[in-house]
């Protein structure tokens, strides 16, 4: 049987708004609204997602575990996040579990197993080549963001999700003219979990190898024996590193791999975040053993854990999103998913105001709420969240003290084992963040992959276009094309290809020339061609799914919307959350960037650059300036 619908049913109020704001959105969209109005727009369309696009790939609530047989017996999860994600919900035991499938958006009818035709209909290869690729415009900076925030993004979703990958592969045929250095490309399927119900075979469902919580899995691991073994025997619940001059670092197996919750997709960037939030976990251990002298390291350990994992959802919510979305009505939406409409200052000063309205005081402690699906993350989720092309093609590196240019390094350069090259060669990590916060990552647009990316050989010996690769991973797991995308989330829907380019002539011949018909248009190409909303990073057909998970990440966890307090973190490690940012983080890790954090309103955006980075950046260069990833064009 097919699962059934979402149970979420909106109140007599939110329904009054829903039908207010749908016949408003007919004339005027969301995001050229005055600013509280569309706030209050958001939240509209996010209480009608919610009633219409959560949806289950189980058939039934006793697969998400039940007490019966998933006992809790170690009541130290209680109050501690348990490292496979296990016993978040204590009603719900396997819930958002490592091993649990994904879930959908939309109706599984409309999510179906493509056939081997329409899986190759038009050939991805092609998609990639002719909307993939930078071609001779090169490299398109987002000038609003730093590569930071495209390290950031890659370090969250290291967090979140990864699928389990089979053996089965797919053959690409490969279009005329092609400029592929074999004579096949051969891709590994996503493994599809076992037909638990009829449903299954025409939908099938994709296991999930993360936790799906916000749970700081990346660093920690998705297991009790990962997590294990990357803490020391120390008493102070303290993660392992290494010493290299002055520098800490993650400590390596005999293959140079990074030991951390999850190495896979390896750069410096990875490298950077990886270390930080690791050094941040053992600062708050220092913290909770000053403060508690007689705890054991296991307590501290798990503390410190929920206390930095919340730090990074925060970090994520207040900080992250409102810079890569920098439209005014986000400043406010965003900043109110965290503290609510009474705002930072009175939540700080006296707490919640109100028990239970995320509106009124923000999601954390408002009370874990489902809204009537158990919780996923989704395979929609995941597709918005393709940002091959924030990254560059070079990284230009500098002194944090000098603003002196170091050297530019190809992006390849950086990756896998060789991550920590920059590092070897006598910059410092406060040089390396320094160098991030002033160079520009990628445009989320056509014709944007680093062409590495579309060539890019992995440790396991393969060779993948990952443009080719993101086009058949929707297409594979179901993810609907771009209209008909839309179509579930109520949108509006292009008739034609000049209506979906908003008037960009030339990108409308493209697209069908390739496509020829517009329903076939894939998600990802579809919201690349858009055009974005005022300061948008992505396009507002991805920023649908966005509304609705985002908060739902919070919502649904017990240790974010339901335990949020003092108790569950202590009275330090409460405080700790609620008074840090990642300019703390950064400047609590790293001093020498103290000078460059002082003026900046947002760290994922461009940070004030020292004289000599300027000269860098600017006309006196002598470094070709199609070469410098500063370089605005």
């Amino acid at each position: 049987m097919e699962s059934g619908p979402p149970t979420f049913k909106p109140t007599l109020s939110q329904r009054i708004f829903i039908g207010i704001f749908t016949f408003v959105n007919s004339y005027v969209p969301w995001h050229k609204l005055p600013s509280l109005l569309g706030a209050l727009n958001l939240e509209s369309l996010r209480t009608e997602l919610r009633a219409h696009n959560l949806h289950d790939t189980y058939v039934s609530g006793d697969l998400q575990g039940n007490t019966i047989n998933q006992p809790l017996e170690d009541k130290r999860f209680i109050e501690a996040r348990h490292s496979d994600g296990k016993f978040n919900s204590l009603d719900l035991p396997l819930m958002g579990c490592t091993g649990m499938r994904f879930g959908r958006n939309f109706p599984r009818k409309f999510c179906q197993k493509p056939t081997e035709e329409d899986l190759l209909n038009p050939n991805p290869r092609l998609v990639s080549e002719r909307f993939m690729a930078r071609r001779s415009k090169g490299f398109v900076p987002a000038t609003t963001l730093n590569l930071l925030a495209a390290a950031w993004i890659q370090f969250q979703t290291h967090d979140w999700f990864q699928h389990e990958i089979s053996d089965e592969v797919i053959n690409v045929p490969l279009p005329p003219g092609h400029n592929w250095p074999k004579e096949d490309m051969k891709l590994r399927r996503t493994k599809p979990d076992g037909i638990l119900d009829p449903s299954d075979i025409k939908c099938p469902g994709y296991k999930n190898i993360n936790t799906a919580w916000w749970d700081g899995s990346q660093i920690y691991g998705s297991s009790e024996a990962v997590t294990q073994s990357l803490r020391t025997t120390h008493p102070d619940g303290k993660l392992l590193f290494t010493k290299k001059g002055k520098e800490n670092f993650l400590p390596r197996d005999s293959a140079g791999n990074p030991k951390t919750g999850f190495n896979d997709n390896w750069w410096i960037g990875m490298e950077m975040l990886h270390t930080l939030f690791a050094m941040e976990h053992n600062a708050i251990c220092d913290m909770l053993r000053r403060a508690h002298p007689d705890w054991t390291g296991d307590q501290i350990f798990d503390k410190a854990r929920l206390i930095n994992s919340a730090l990074m959802a925060k970090i994520h919510t207040v900080e992250w999103t409102p810079a890569i979305l920098g439209h005014p009505t986000l400043q406010i939406s965003m900043a109110a998913n965290w503290w609510g409409i009474v705002g930072e200052t009175l939540t700080k000063l006296v707490g919640r105001i109100s028990k239970s309205s995320e509106a009124i005081s923000g999601i954390p402690g408002s009370g874990v709420d489902h809204a009537g699906t158990p919780y996923a993350l989704t395979e929609e989720f995941v597709s918005v969240y393709r940002m091959h092309s924030l990254l560059p093609d070079n990284i230009a590196f500098f002194s944090a003290t000098t603003g002196k240019h170091d050297s530019t390094v190809p992006f390849e350069e950086t990756t896998f084992n060789k991550a920590q090259k920059p590092l070897d060669s006598g910059l410092s990590f406060a040089d390396t963040f320094y160098s991030f916060g002033i160079n520009y990552p990628g445009a989320i647009t056509n014709n944007n992959y680093p062409e590495f990316m579309r060539n890019l050989s992995t440790p396991d010996g393969q060779l993948r276009d990952l443009g080719t690769v993101d086009i058949l991973r929707d297409r594979e797991r179901g993810v609907p094309r771009y209209n008909q995308f839309r179509r579930l989330l109520r949108m509006s829907v292009p008739k034609t290809f000049e209506e979906l380019t908003g008037g960009n002539v030339e990108l409308a011949r493209e697209l069908r020339e390739v496509y020829g018909d517009i329903e076939l248009v894939d998600t990802l190409v579809g919201s690349h061609s858009e055009p974005l909303p005022q300061g948008f990073g992505f396009s507002d057909t991805a920023f649908r799914i966005f509304i609705l998970m985002a908060s739902r990440r919070l919502k649904s966890d017990r240790f974010i919307a339901g335990q949020w307090n003092a108790e569950t973190y202590t009275k330090e490690g409460f405080h700790w959350v609620q008074n840090s940012g990642m300019k703390d983080v950064l400047r609590r890790h790293f001093p020498e960037l103290t000078v460059h954090l002082e003026t900046s309103k947002n760290v994922f955006a461009p940070w004030e650059r020292l004289s000599e980075s300027m000269k860098y950046g600017g006309i006196e260069t002598n470094i070709p300036r199609a070469e410098s990833p500063l370089h605005v064009q």
